[in-house]
């Protein structure tokens, strides 16, 4: 007792903690105007909770069940027993019987078709006398049904080491009583037996002691139920394999969450198949390290099913050519669980309380509360709130007791609850209390609500420090509720949540700090009737009247329409948050001033005497479309060759398509005939090729958008220029030729000249500057220009400065420069070269800022979208000016820096045509009028997997050594795996025009590029096909490949004989059909029959003997070929004595080769370089010309120091010795030539003529024809192309020929050479050549690279130039012949001997 006492104790000391944390709510909790336990009788709560509730329970016909339940008092409960709801009378069934600690005994369960009485939900109910009454959760007590079987075993056999399912299904509450017998034993249980769900017995790995007479017994109490026995047949090795099939499929079923789960996947297959389990896509771990294990016969066990284990279970089966797969739902249902259970709560009558109740479950489960054991019936004072509480307003004595929340689902319940304890009011302390409020009054009344007002009590006049509770309730209901002022002296409240024209009771109490004084009178007030407002106005329709306009109609509404007084139409854009109205006396209305093609949404109140009524529900209507208002936006033109330039644009802005874009017109005309134009109509793409036109011509473009309506506006005439001729653009742009800078004092002249190889495609230049370092400013120009003034400078400054050409590829090498700036006190700012140069654009000095947030979205395979945000916009993001983002992206390899870019007016963008499975990078910039900002942080993501799109590559089949049955195929994985190959399936077939499926397939698992193939027949041919397969599928199969086997076993046989075609080694003539093509490069040739010794003897000479007389040849015509040029060099330098220096040549002009320009690099001088900012020029290669008219001409006349110049020419070869050596390469030696200081001029294009033959002409076998005639300085010729200056003191020593390259470098003497001074030669017309001039601004220029081709390999390219001046005399060509003809006699012996 002292104990309990303590306790008592230790309770009212915690009460006030426990009642801050479960403070009442509802008017009185607001209050807050006094403690309840400081003017209470202070009880504590009674603990009262079941310590074992009820579980679901499975019994058998006959038997006896135990139902536990034991609840926990201090008074000992009264334990009761309800079955369906309903209470069981206990003491007059002599079946049941209730157990000392509560639990219900239940003797004999009674069951049968017709009468079921102890089958059904039962609950606990505990009750204490005076505190009240809690009940425990439902459990389900299921009998089993009479037993019976809804499938038997059946007879069956099973090869030795396969798997065998003997069936035997019960419904599901027998399962657990299911039991097998072999022989009429019972079954030991073993790793190789597994009963499944619902009672079938999977037998694994059968051997012979596995033979018998099997049954299923069911002890459903009683004697046991035996099914029909069914014998198990083991049968030897089968000769062939059976065909895959699935003994038993898995099924869906449900579990709950720490259940175990079995899926069986049984595979009829021996040897066993290759089984594997998938959920939802992604393969799982069997390996029972976690809690998926695949045990024996293909059944997935789960143990300890998590939630997160629910989905699509496939079970996919591979033996040798088959695949099966079978599918499965697991679903996982979670019982109710509690978040927040109910809490004890404290309160006084007349307030308002809330019992919080926060739940839980899959599927969601129901929530109801109990009162005392009672179902609480939602009304008035008891409502459910916030989907699971409940709310008691008004609390009276009798609303004490025990709550409790019973949450509910499919796969269980569960409860919990809380006391309520209504606590009596603290007798009042010492002193005068206050009288009774006076003159209470109701100063407004309304539907819902009652505004009270009083004075002060007599006995407190001024009741500055009284406060005061509201009572009221209905008329004839005697649970009040209670409302407090919220400050002292307040003598007013508003009382809301009223019901409409009801009569209510209020009497008001002051309270002071001895406690509450006298009620007031009761003060009956009813509530305003409900005013007859009007209903939404029905049949509301709105229809598109004109791009600009909507006409709404609707009738009059069908409630309190006796006095409309008018309407008032709502109107808003779809998508804006501001509505507008328009008041409107008939039934119609139609608005104007909208936007074209635009979706509005329109609403209509009523209105009467008492004010506005329902709104009608919301009609949305699109206005009709109309012609463009604005042209599109970002015209670009871009010039793709001679005959084609590409157009790309972006849509005019969203607010002015006016309608649903359905195409673009495109207008283009020639510069120069501005009346001729042609259209072009093309679909709702933004990029156009326009094809077919002229060469060298500027065109102008203008593109406008249509609707169904018609064509909007056109942008502004474009203009760009076809090329002269057909340029590459397979690759960057080289290194510009040249780069010159001029300092003045704010800033910096910059001119250049386009690189030195005219073939590839420049689309414009990027110039880089900044203090130190060329990367704090970047502009681009375009490809046209030459010179560029670069402003805003700080004087006296190093400034380093980078130019790059850039083509659609990337940018190129850059070439660098570097200049200070010139001090203030410097006035030679005049500078004519700078007043006459062309205007250009000065970069504004502050950049935009990049854009900042790029995302990459990723859509497909090949589909990526960007998005960004720009904070140099408003809040809301709108773009209301000119600007445009570029958005550049590149595959994430460290050696690729080709971009590829677009433009974008919005801020996002489609990146579409991308690769499967590669990671991109993406930046964005935003460019407005001539600013544009640094690229922004890159974003990254990685395309999704796409199936194989080719297949493997260089498949071939080899023979096993050794083994003649046995041959190995070896492959390479596709070009285009778009993904991780996952395996490969090899096909062969001896009929290669048979239908695939008739194939035999070998699978491959996983990136193996090897297999074998065993046990084929001897001497046959097979075709083999492979195909690789990924995540995604499989791809295309690869060419069929030829392999015969051998004959038989042959010590003489080649083991490595392969196959890499159709028909490859190792294979005979034979038919193939009339349909097969066998590939290129394939063999017919038997290679795998043996041969007798003799005749690869006979073999081996014959090869040696070809090789031997092909050297031979060689070496004769080279000697040939050195000796004719040597007396034509010898011609030549008789000629260069000449004074006109003009050579004659007989024959016909085609046969004339051009010269090879061998140069002396020891001897060349060159220009002294000032200031030069590489120690090291980058050499370049000079482009070929493709016939005489490429050469630059130059005048006829000639200075006298050039006439001292020898010039060396390539003899007359015949065609014949050209296609001997054709093929061979020589390298070519590089050369430095300053060029003249020439004032800057107006650069234009290469021109060359349209007869121009491609590169590829430029190998063995190509003419050029030779000119000659004297040369002139470049000095004396200032308006023509640049060339190649040297001093007339130091003329050029020579240009031989070398001596004939040894085996180890040879060269091919028909290749094509360009001479660096040509000559024009008599009958043929020249040809101008349009060339950029190279202006230095008064410097030296750096001196312009130019390569030589048709040099021999640069180890002996020394060597050679050295002895060009040799040749062969004709007792040397006699002495190498006679050493020939002894090399032909030894050659003789040997094949002979």
């Amino acid at each position: 007792m002292a104990a309990r006492r303590a306790r008592r104790l230790l309770g009212s000391l915690c009460i006030a903690l426990l009642f801050a944390q479960t403070a009442p709510t509802g008017a009185a909790a607001r209050s807050g105007s006094r403690s309840l336990l400081t003017e209470s009788l202070v009880r504590t709560f009674t603990p009262f909770y079941f310590l074992v509730e009820p579980l679901d329970a499975l019994a058998v016909r006959g038997a006896s069940v135990i139902m536990n339940c034991s609840a926990q008092c201090e008074t000992p409960p009264r334990i009761e027993w309800k079955k369906d709801g309903s209470f069981l009378n206990l003491v007059s069934d002599d079946r049941r019987q209730l157990l000392p600690d509560g639990s219900l005994l239940i003797n004999s369960v009674v069951h049968s078709k017709h009468n079921k009485p102890d089958e059904g939900y039962y609950q606990c109910v505990a009750t204490v006398d005076n505190l009240g009454t809690i009940v425990s959760r439902t459990a389900k007590l299921t009998v089993a049904g009479l037993p019976r079987f809804t499938s038997q075993p059946e007879p069956t056999s099973v090869p030795r080491g396969g798997s065998a399912v003997l069936g035997c299904e019960v419904t599901a509450e027998l399962a657990p009583l299911l039991r097998w017998e072999r022989e009429r034993q019972p079954l030991p249980p073993g790793p190789r037996l597994l009963q499944l769900p619902g009672g079938a017995l999977l037998l694994t790995n059968a051997s012979d002691s596995d033979a018998g007479l099997y049954r299923c017994a069911l002890d459903a109490g009683g004697t046991p139920k035996y099914s029909d026995e069914a014998e198990l047949k083991v049968l030897p090795d089968a000769e062939e394999p059976p065909r895959l099939a699935l003994l038993r499929a898995p099924s869906s079923l449900s579990r709950v969450p720490g259940q175990s789960a079995l899926l069986p996947c049984v595979p009829a297959a021996s040897p066993p198949a290759l089984l594997r389990w998938t959920r939802n896509g992604q393969e799982l771990p069997t390996d029972g390290s976690g809690r998926f294990q695949l045990l024996p016969g293909g059944v997935l066990q789960i143990r300890d099913v998590a939630e997160a284990d629910a989905g699509t279970f496939t079970c996919i089966v591979e033996s040798g050519n088959d695949t099966l797969e079978a599918q499965a739902e697991l679903a996982v249902q979670v019982p109710p669980t509690f978040l927040r259970r109910p809490a004890n709560i404290y309160a006084h009558e007349s307030m308002d309380i809330v019992f919080e109740c926060e739940v839980t479950g899959k599927p969601p489960p129901t929530v109801k509360w109990v009162k005392n054991g009672d179902v609480v019936i939602p009304s008035d004072y008891f409502k459910i709130v916030k989907e699971h509480n409940l709310q008691v307003l008004g609390l009276v004595k009798s609303d004490e007791g025990f709550y409790q929340c019973i949450a509910e689902n499919d796969v269980g319940n569960a409860q919990a609850g809380a006391q309520l304890i209504i606590l009596d009011l603290a007798p009042a302390t010492a002193g005068p209390l206050p009288s009774a409020p006076r003159d209470v009054v109701a100063t407004l009344v309304s539907t819902r609500f009652i505004r009270l007002t009083w004075r002060p009590p007599a006995s407190d006049p001024h009741g500055d420090n009284l406060t005061y509770s509201i009572f009221y309730t209905k008329e004839g209901i005697n649970r009040e509720r209670v409302e407090n002022t919220s400050r002292p002296g307040e003598t007013q409240v508003m009382i809301q949540n009223l019901m409409p024209e009801t009569v209510y009771v209020f009497r008001v109490v002051a309270q002071n700090r001895h406690g509450p004084g006298e009620s007031s009178a009761p003060l009956k007030v009813a509530t305003q009737p409900e005013v007859q407002l009007p209903g939404p106005a029905p049949n509301i329709r709105a229809f598109s009247s004109s791009p600009t306009s909507v006409t709404v109609t609707w009738e009059t509404p069908l409630s309190g329409n006796g006095d409309i007084q008018n309407y008032k139409l709502y109107y808003m854009e779809k998508g804006q948050h501001t509505e507008q109205d328009v008041d409107v006396a008939g039934l119609w209305h139609t608005v104007t001033g909208l936007k074209k093609f635009t979706e509005y949404s329109f609403r209509v109140v009523a209105y009467n005497k008492h004010g506005p009524g329902v709104s009608t529900h919301d009609v949305v209507v699109r206005t009709l479309s109309d012609v463009p208002s604005a042209p599109p936006q970002n015209l670009t033109l871009e010039v793709r060759n001679s005959k084609s330039i590409l157009l790309q644009w972006q849509p005019p802005p969203a607010g002015t398509q006016s309608g649903q874009i359905t195409g673009y017109k495109i207008r283009y005309r020639k510069v120069s005939r501005k009346s001729d134009v042609t259209e072009s109509v093309g679909g709702t793409q933004l990029s156009q090729l326009i094809e077919g036109l002229e060469r060298g011509t500027e065109y102008s473009f203008r593109v406008a958008a249509m609707t169904i309506n018609g064509t909007g506006p056109a942008t502004e005439w474009v203009s760009a220029e076809t090329f002269e001729s057909d340029l590459d653009e397979s690759r960057v742009p080289e290194v510009p030729s040249s780069l010159h800078v001029r300092p003045l004092v704010t800033s910096i002249v910059v001119s250049w000249t386009p690189p030195e190889n005219q073939d590839v495609v420049v689309r414009g230049y990027a110039i880089g500057y900044g203090i130190g370092s060329p990367h704090a400013q970047t502009i681009k120009v375009d490809y046209k220009q030459r010179y560029y003034t670069i402003e805003n400078l700080d004087p006296s400054s190093h400034y380093v400065i980078t130019l790059k050409a850039f083509n659609n590829v990337g940018e190129g090498i850059p070439l660098y420069e570097s200049a200070v700036t010139r001090p203030h006190s410097d006035t030679s700012e005049v500078d004519l070269f700078v007043i006459n140069a062309p205007y250009t654009p000065v970069p504004d000095p502050s950049p935009m800022m990049p854009p900042v947030g790029v995302q990459a979205s990723i859509l497909s395979h090949d589909t990526i979208r960007i998005t960004w945000a720009d904070n140099s916009l408003p809040k809301n993001q709108k773009i209301t000016d000119a600007r445009f983002y570029t958005v550049r992206w590149k595959t994430n390899i460290p050696a690729n820096t080709k971009y590829k870019t677009a433009n974008a007016t919005t801020l996002s963008y489609l990146v579409t045509g991308l690769k499967p499975n590669t990671l991109y990078e993406f930046s964005v910039m935003v460019t407005k009028g001539r600013r544009s900002s640094t690229w922004s942080m890159t974003a990254h993501g990685t395309t999704f997997e796409l199936v194989p799109t080719s297949p493997p590559k260089d498949v071939t089949v080899v023979s096993k050594e050794g083994k003649p049955r046995t041959i190995i195929v070896n492959w390479q994985p596709p070009s285009e795996a778009n993904g991780k190959i996952t395996g490969y399936i090899i096909y062969y077939s001896t009929d290669v025009n048979a239908e695939i499926h008739d194939w035999v397939i070998e699978p491959v698992v996983g990136n193996r590029l090897t297999h074998q193939i065993q046990e084929l027949t001897l001497d046959t041919p097979y075709f083999f096909k492979i195909q690789a397969r990924n995540s995604k599928g499989m791809g295309p199969m690869s060419e069929a490949v030829q392999f015969r086997t051998p004959k038989a076993e042959s010590s003489d046989k080649m083991p490595n004989d392969q196959a890499s075609g159709s028909a490859g080694k190792g294979s005979r003539p034979m038919d193939l059909g009339p349909d097969y093509k066998p590939p290129l490069g394939g063999s017919n040739s038997p290679h795998g029959s043996p041969t007798s010794p003799l005749d690869s003897n006979m073999l081996l000479v014959i090869i040696v003997s070809v090789g031997v007389i092909t050297i031979v040849i060689v070496v004769i015509v080279a000697v040939f070929c050195t000796r004719r040029t040597t007396s034509h060099q010898k011609k030549k330098r008789a000629a260069c004595k000449s004074v006109n220096g003009s050579h004659k040549y007989k024959g016909n002009s085609k046969d004339v080769k051009p010269p090879d320009l061998w140069i002396h690099h020891e001897r060349l001088e060159l220009k002294p370089i000032d200031k030069s900012p590489d120690p090291n020029p980058i050499m370049t290669d000079t482009p070929i010309p493709r016939n005489s008219q490429d050469i630059t001409p130059v005048d006829n006349s000639m200075d006298s120091n050039i006439h001292q110049r020898r010039n060396s020419y390539r003899g007359h070869e015949s065609e014949d010795s050209m296609s001997t050596l054709a093929g061979r390469r020589g390298m070519r030696p590089k050369m430095m030539m300053p060029f003249d200081s020439q004032p800057p001029q107006q650069s234009v294009r290469n021109t060359p003529s349209t007869d121009t033959m491609p590169a590829a002409s430029a190998g063995p076998g190509a003419e050029l024809p030779e000119a000659e005639g004297p040369f002139l300085p470049a000095e004396e010729e200032p308006q023509g192309p640049p060339t190649a200056h040297v001093r007339p003191s130091h003329p050029l020593k020579s240009f031989a020929v070398p001596a004939v390259p040894s085996a180890g470098g040879p060269f091919d003497p028909a290749l094509p050479s360009t001479p660096l001074l040509s000559q024009q030669a008599p009958g043929h017309p020249l040809h101008a050549v349009k060339t950029a001039s190279i202006g230095t601004l008064g410097r030296t220029r750096p001196p312009m690279p130019v390569v030589v081709p048709s040099a021999p390999e640069v180890q002996e390219t020394t060597r050679m130039l050295e002895d060009s001046e040799s040749s062969y005399e004709p007792d040397e060509l006699t002495k190498e012949m006679a050493h020939l003809e002894g090399l032909m006699k030894d050659l003789n012996a040997i094949t002979t001997a």
